[in-house]
Formats: structure tokens, sequence, C-alpha cells
């Protein structure tokens, strides 16, 4: 036996509450909305008591029914709510979600800069905001013929590249003017130091995000290459492609043992091999949360300019991941080392856009250096 329980208008629970609520205004009573007396009292009276009525009390849709039913011409509306705008956290636990903007080159698509010996071309990825930055410094007044070029690859957004972009080649400029060693060795030591306090003093920042770089000193008819990550400097000496660097991944044998040595591990995740499950590259500028593994310290290598050190190529690895060294080489060769007018310009263009074409999702960064034009 079922039994039904039947409402009484007047029982409790249809009690006029005394406390207005916060989301629609007071009813009038229905004596009040038939009486054209009354409707004026209503509405100049938005505070009308609902407990003064002995009738059932009227929904706030009733009340528009009725209205609409006195005014045939009366168009029944109903409101939308009030937007309402909810904050975006940027940061929790710790976790970067949304890396602040940095700066203009973020938003752009391409960037093309043809200096005094070099070209770079940089291509946004199809990921997000330009992460990659670059450095070149010419001085051509300087009979000691010297420069500074840099390709800096950010992840986890732009900040660490940004930041080496702008410092370490000021930091490798102050550890050659002290050092007092001209040597090879000199070379090495000076950039390890600057690549070192580049490193240090972006932690003390307490930024998220890191970057790869690889860089080009040339002094004295001395090309100086360094890179920490997988961005690489590669040579074309007389038309064969040299590799200058060594990409510092997770999955290289010495740099897999080295970080087991202190503690960590190396997986392979979706085909890759990453530190901790995380990170692929095993060395760079920033990285804070895994700095013990993830080290700035650099490998340099130091050569003589000769005649048949034609052009260098830095780039980041959203280039040698679709294109091969010789390959590179091959492309553009006999665009760099045209004698009436070479166009490293284009070479830059045409090295990145086969890239694109071959399906590189990341940022792309390409700088051609002209050796030729710093040949002692």
């Amino acid at each position: 036996m079922c039994s039904v329980a039947v409402p009484v208008p007047k029982s409790p629970i249809f009690a006029s509450p005394r406390m207005q609520s916060i989301f629609c205004k007071p009813c009038p009573s229905p004596s009040s909305i038939h009486s054209p007396r009354s409707t004026a009292v209503v509405s100049s009276s938005p505070r009308l008591s609902l407990s003064s009525s002995s009738s059932p009390p009227t929904s706030m849709l009733s009340l528009r029914v009725n209205e609409a039913a006195g005014n045939p011409g009366a168009v029944l509306k109903r409101k939308r709510p009030a937007r309402i705008d909810i904050p975006v956290a940027t940061r929790s636990l710790g976790l970067c979600l949304e890396t602040p903007r940095l700066a203009e080159e973020e938003r752009s698509d391409v960037v093309e800069v043809e200096g005094d010996g070099y070209s770079v071309y940089c291509k946004r990825g199809r990921r997000g905001s330009m992460e990659d930055r670059y450095a070149a410094s010419v001085n051509a007044s300087d009979s000691k013929q010297q420069a500074m070029f840099g390709i800096f690859d950010g992840h986890g957004g732009a900040r660490a590249a940004e930041f080496a972009s702008k410092n370490l080649g000021e930091n490798i400029s102050a550890e050659l003017s002290s050092s007092s060693r001209s040597d090879d060795n000199g070379f090495q030591e000076a950039i390890r130091k600057a690549y070192l306090k580049t490193d240090a003093d972006f932690l003390n920042e307490n930024a998220h995000g890191g970057a790869c770089c690889v860089t080009a000193l040339i002094q004295d008819g001395n090309l100086v290459v360094s890179n920490a990550g997988d961005c690489r400097a590669v040579m074309s000496r007389g038309g064969v492609a040299e590799a200058l660097t060594s990409d510092h991944q997770a999955s290289r044998p010495d740099e897999k043992e080295r970080i087991e040595a202190l503690g960590g591990y190396v997986d392979c995740c979706r085909g890759v091999w990453r530190i901790q499950g995380s990170l692929a590259v095993t060395r760079g500028i920033g990285d804070g949360h895994l700095k013990e593994f993830v080290i700035a310290e650099p490998e340099t290598k130091v050569l003589r300019i000769e005649p048949d050190c034609e052009f260098l190529i830095l780039a980041s690895d959203g280039l040698w991941d679709k294109v091969s060294n010789q390959e590179a080489v091959d492309l553009i060769r006999h665009l760099c080392t045209d004698a009436e007018k070479p166009k490293p310009a284009l070479a830059c263009n045409q090295l990145a856009e086969l890239a694109v074409r071959r399906g590189s999702m990341d940022d792309i960064s390409v700088m051609i250096v002209q050796l030729a034009r710093f040949l002692h």
C-alpha cells in the first residue's frame, strides 16, 4: 500500500520567506496583480512583503504571464544570468600551467635578420608561441675580427632562452677579458665559466623553463663552438658536412650513465628517452626542478678557420630532427658559396621550410655564418 502526500497551500512548506532572495525580486500578491491601483504600488514599492498576503505565493513566471495577458502587446522575455568572470590560475602546486609572454617575438610567426656575415631565420612551430631566440654580435672595427653568435631553444616557456640570449655573450666576453690564457684550454675554461654563471644567474630569478644553447665565438682566426643541449653546429668544409657539436640527449650512453650515477633514471616514453620521465635533453640553461641531473656544463671545440671552411650552420632541433647534416649542406651550398652574390638568407629559409614540409612541429631557428668573412 502506498500513500500520497498532498501539499496544503497554507502548509509551512509554502510559507513565504521573510528574508529576500539574492537571486530574484519579491513577488507581489495576486490581489495586487489584478488591481490597477495595487499595480502602481508594486511598481513604486520594490520591498513589498509576501507575508502580508493570505493567498499562495506567485512565481515570477506566473507574474509575467499575467502581465502579458493584461497587455496583449507585451512579449515575454527571459533575462540572461550575469556573466561570471572566473580567474585562471597560472601556477598551482608549483606547476607552471601557463608561461607568461615575455616579448613580441613570442607572437611572431617568422623572424628574419640579415647582418654582417650572417643570416637568421626563425619560424614559429605549431605547438604554441615562439620560444626560440638568437644572438649575434660582430665587431667590424676590431682588427681581431671578433664575433659571437648563438641559437637558444627554449622549453617550458621562453624565459630561459630570452635570458641566455641577452647574457651569455656578455658573460663569455667578460671571462675572456679576465683570462690570462689565449690557447685552446683558455677558450674552453672561459666559456665553461660563462655558461655556468648564466645558468646560476637565471636560477636565482626563480623562473620556470630551460633552454638548449649553441654558440660560436670567432676571435683571431679561431672558431670556438660550444653547446649544451640538442642545438647543433655543422660546418661545411669543402662541401663536406662536419658536425662540431654532439647533442646532449637522454639516449646518449655517456649521459645516461652520468645521470644514473647521480641517482636519477632514464626511461623511454613514447619512443623518446627522458630524464625522470620528463625531459629529453640532459644539459642546458635553467630547468631548476631537474638541476641535479640537467647540467649547464658545455662541450667546446676549438679550430682554426681555414680557406676550405665555407659556412657554419647553427640551428635548433626543429631543423635537425628532420634534416641530416650532409643534406643541409648539400641543399644550401650553392647559395652560400656564390662568388658574385651569396644568398645566406634564402638558404636559411629553404632549410626551415624543408623541415616544415617534413612535419616538424617545433620552432625552427637557423643561423648561417659566412666563415670566409672572418678568415684571418
